[in-house]
């Protein structure tokens, strides 16, 4: 039995002798016999917690950054009315820091044979999994002076999914997709390698697209132009190694990496070409494959929500290999890593030729803000010095870049903020250019 604030106020008067649980029932008959008595029928009066049932409902994913309510049913089938207090308890990270108290804790009445349906407000501040843990009730007599408490397991999980916020990016990109494809009327046309039209030669055009046979059928010197293929296939890989879980700002890179895989995603299947994931450091931590284009997109969503880095070097020869599993024929590889000179250069290098012999490679990189704005710092002796060492940490990343360039592979190295639509700009230039 609990004692509530009542009663520890008349214990704290010397009227009651102080206990939280089970109390010496001597001590309190020999204080106070009628205060004992009602504290007795009051505990009695108080309805069961262990008969208590309980079901879940409500939202089971969410973005991060918005908001998922959970609903709890109590169901009370005892013969006695149910006064409590309830606790739902999640894991911090339900919540924005402060908030929890308000959120989780319920005041409820339930008559005795009914139920009542409770909602807990979550705002996660994390991508994952989040499960509750245990419902607390404690369940008061109609004087409040005494209490029962018990826990009840009651599981549900709300899966955290990325934030997808380049999505905003999408639309800009379609409207250049359209562009390449054709589908809008503009003057210029991709290079693909697939056959469109004949149209008329312009100053300009490239003397290689002259049709000669339709030349000689008409007056006018026609050309064939192109569009660019679609069925082609997109294998991205994520980094989720020690370099991934650095962190920019505020978000680890590897989130930054999410959300440019998640906008190539959209705007590659809009192409119609197939795009299929592998996570890995030095072993597969996810992987998507052969879905259909209405459905990778919430498939990626879903297989990155739990994905967290590993503190662990990447295997580059097992990623290599894993890849060249995941794209038996030829395929653009888009390997979303770090540009850091060791990992490249004792990693990666070795094993590029591998992926470049059969594979379009492009290798995308999350940048650090605050090493540029560190580059451009004068006017105090330590800001000189900050500004040396940003300049030389960005002279590093350009001589890795160009490693990677003199091996045949498109380069990307943007902000968090910049990433994602800098890698659907290198997507829709190679395209363009019928590498794809």
């Amino acid at each position: 039995m609990a004692l509530t604030g009542r009663t520890a106020l008349l214990a704290a008067l010397g009227t009651l002798p102080v206990g939280i649980y089970a109390p010496s029932w001597a001590g309190i008959l020999a204080v106070n016999a009628p205060l004992s008595l009602a504290i007795l029928c009051d505990y009695a009066l108080a309805a069961p917690v262990r008969t208590l049932r309980f079901t879940r409902s409500g939202d089971t994913s969410v973005r991060l950054g918005e908001s998922a309510e959970v609903h709890l049913t109590v169901t009370n089938p005892s013969g006695r009315r149910l006064r409590a207090h309830l606790r739902d308890a999640w894991p911090p990270s339900a919540w924005f820091a402060g908030t929890e108290q308000a959120a989780s804790r319920h005041k409820l009445t339930v008559p005795a044979g009914e139920r009542r349906r409770l909602t807990t407000a979550l705002r996660p501040t994390r991508r994952g999994d989040r499960r509750t843990e245990r419902v607390t009730v404690r369940s008061y007599g109609p004087l409040g002076l005494a209490a029962r408490q018990g826990n009840h397991d009651v599981p549900w999980t709300v899966r955290v999914l990325p934030p997808f916020t380049s999505r905003k990016h999408l639309p800009s990109r379609l409207a250049r997709l359209r562009e390449l494809d054709g589908r809008t009327s503009v003057l210029t046309r991709g290079e693909g390698t697939e056959f469109d039209s004949l149209r008329e030669y312009v100053p300009g055009d490239d003397t290689r697209s002259i049709d000669w046979r339709a030349t000689a059928r008409q007056s006018a010197v026609a050309v064939r132009t192109w569009r660019p293929e679609r069925d082609r296939h997109i294998l991205v890989v994520l980094d989720t190694g020690r370099t991934s879980a650095g962190r920019v700002g505020d978000v680890p890179r590897l989130d930054a990496a999410m959300d440019a895989t998640l906008l190539l995603t959209a705007l590659a299947s809009r192409a119609g070409d197939r795009v299929d994931l592998l996570a890995y450091d030095r072993r597969t931590r996810a992987q998507v494959q052969g879905r259909s284009a209405s459905d990778v997109l919430p498939a990626m969503v879903n297989a990155l929500a739990p994905l967290e880095p590993e503190l662990v070097e990447t295997d580059a020869r097992g990623l290599s290999a894993a890849a060249l599993r995941s794209a038996p024929r030829r395929s653009l590889i888009v390997l979303l890593t770090s540009l850091d000179t060791a990992p490249i250069e004792e990693g990666l290098l070795p094993v590029l030729p591998q992926l470049t012999k059969r594979h379009t490679v492009l290798v995308a990189s999350v940048a650090d803000p605050h090493i540029e704005s560190m580059s451009t710092r004068r006017g105090t002796v330590d800001a000189v010095y900050e500004a040396a060492a940003g300049t030389q940490a960005q002279a590093q990343r350009r001589r890795t870049a160009e490693q990677l360039q003199r091996h045949g592979v498109t380069v990307v190295d943007a902000t968090p903020e910049k990433l994602a639509p800098a890698l659907a700009d290198a997507y829709l230039a190679l395209k363009a250019a019928g590498h794809l």
